[in-house]
């Protein structure tokens, strides 16, 4: 699936079953909320922190899904076309960042 094709889906599904799009300070709370959900689960599974009998059944990739379905949704709702915008941030960060990181030695194996 194309982010093209996940946008019209989203959009499909939102007036198919959502009725509508939340607004889009309601659709901000909500992807960090899920950011929040995300995070849980990272500090838990890879962090020190420990898990939770109710963080247990937590899933990392559908806490991802959500991010990703309420940042489509954004991005529906504001008329931005993410595959464009995914484009033009990777050139945007290929020319900021080329050889930025080949020269941290923070990232070079030991």
């Amino acid at each position: 699936m194309t982010l093209k094709e996940a946008q019209k889906i989203v959009d499909n599904w939102i007036k198919e079953y959502g009725v509508r799009y939340f607004s889009e300070l309601t659709n901000m709370a909500i992807l960090t909320e899920e950011v929040g959900e995300l995070a849980r689960i990272i500090s838990r599974k890879f962090g020190e922190q420990s898990f939770k009998e109710s963080d247990k059944n937590f899933n990392l990739a559908d806490e991802m899904a959500d991010i990703l379905f309420v940042l489509i949704c954004m991005a529906n709702q504001t008329d931005v076309d993410l595959t464009e915008a995914l484009e033009k941030n990777l050139q945007k960060k290929t020319k900021r960042d080329k050889s930025r990181h080949f020269s941290n030695n923070k990232l070079k194996n030991n």
